[in-house]
């Protein structure tokens, strides 16, 4: 019972916890929120005082929690409300858009990535005209993402304007309707102007205005082009935030190359976080190939970004190809705590059907002498950890399974 305000006070912090909190709470923590103002939200919804949220279909309900809820509530409301009806978010958000506060605005403008779509480009068109700068950047960002919007097309006639096979020619300034659409005009430190822009107006541009402008050619056959005046990394780089803002899995491709080639020679970004946003926007199976194939190619070392985003378990080709490059780097001489990073993911990612591989390789391991590196005992641990946490996890997956 000591425990419950401490329960609250995460409840309140934390919306996607109240229902679970407030259900261990029980009467005790419904008595206690009668008591503290702060952990009223425990009073709120349905009958009983659950917490939880109004069904989204219900319009009274929704719209009072959204004019007197706390601040938490109301995003949680928003985001219940768009995942059932999207249009229905942008119109309750319109209600009192004028008279929320900056930072406020700029959080809730945020919810609308999920179900984004055209039917809420007005609303987006509008905010460009916000008085906050950070909420005109997050609406022109959004209708970026958005390849049919006005925005969209704005940018491909500017981009269009700069970028050809033959000559790139960056935009000569920054004018007012650059700014209104999102453009920022200045750059960080180490940036000139012109690069400055010319990459935010090519990000910003539908992928789908270079087929036409490139002759008819595909993404990866555009890629591949020589960028004249030296403009290859700007445009690249451009391309990739592009390829990730408007989930575009064909240039994404394109842009990653083969994942056997090294990633300084990568077509699109040597840069593994870019790699990795790269690697977001592709089906999972896709995904986890590329990630096995380059874990086969290079190893561990420079693999952990790019795993973090593979589907868990981490299974097939993409679990034997992990616990294969444990093994060769074992066998190499290097030292577990090198790849600490990659072994605490393959703690909980690895599918405990690879414990039986592991198994034979602590074995062999276990039963080496020490070796000229020092490392096999370390190995042979770190091995027998992994394998450990491996049969638990097999264990509790077991044990949560229904029965047939």
């Amino acid at each position: 019972a000591a425990l419950v305000p401490a329960l609250l006070d995460a409840a309140r912090a934390r919306t996607d916890l109240r229902p679970q909190a407030l259900a261990l709470a029980g009467a005790r923590g419904l008595w206690l929120a009668r008591l503290n103002p702060e952990w009223r939200f425990a009073l709120r919804g349905a009958a009983g005082g659950t917490g939880e949220l109004p069904d989204p279909a219900d319009g009274e309900a929704v719209t009072r929690l959204w004019e007197e809820g706390l601040f938490a509530e109301r995003v949680a409301l928003l985001g219940a409300v768009r995942a059932r009806d999207a249009a229905a978010a942008t119109r309750l958000l319109g209600t009192t858009w004028a008279t929320e506060r900056a930072e406020d605005r700029l959080m809730f403008l945020d919810s609308l990535r999920t179900g984004l779509s055209m039917a809420d480009e007005p609303f987006l068109e509008a905010a460009l005209g916000d008085r906050s700068r950070n909420v005109r950047a997050t609406a022109a960002e959004l209708l970026s993402a958005l390849p049919e919007s006005a925005l969209a097309g704005r940018m491909a006639e500017r981009a269009l304007a700069c970028v050809g096979p033959d000559a790139v020619e960056p935009p000569a300034e920054c004018d007012a309707g650059m700014l209104r659409d999102g453009v920022v005009e200045r750059p960080p430190a180490g940036r000139g102007e012109r690069a400055w822009w010319l990459g935010q107006v090519v990000d910003a541009a539908p992928l789908s205005c270079w087929r036409d402008r490139f002759g008819g050619l595909d993404p990866a056959e555009i890629v591949a082009l020589p960028v004249a005046g030296g403009w290859a990394e700007e445009i690249h780089a451009a391309w990739c935030r592009a390829a990730v803002r408007q989930g575009d899995a064909e240039w994404s491709k394109a842009l990653l190359g083969a994942a056997s080639a090294p990633p300084a020679a990568g077509p699109g970004t040597a840069s593994l976080a870019e790699r990795a946003k790269l690697l977001e926007t592709l089906p999972e199976g896709e995904r986890a190939e590329w990630v096995a194939e380059f874990v086969r190619a290079h190893g561990l070392s420079e693999a952990f970004q790019l795993l973090g985003v593979c589907r868990v378990p981490w299974a097939g080709a993409l679990g034997r190809a992990v616990v294969d490059a444990l093994d060769a780097a074992r066998v190499a001489g290097g030292y577990p705590w090198s790849f600490s990073g990659v072994m605490g993911l393959a703690e909980r990612c690895l599918d405990p059907a690879e414990a039986g591989r592991l198994e034979v390789l602590t074995a062999g391991v276990a039963g080496l002498p020490e070796g000229g590196s020092g490392a096999s005992a370390y190995w042979a641990e770190a091995f027998q950890r992994l394998l450990a946490t491996l049969r638990l996890r097999a264990a509790m997956l077991t044990e949560l399974t229904p029965p047939p």
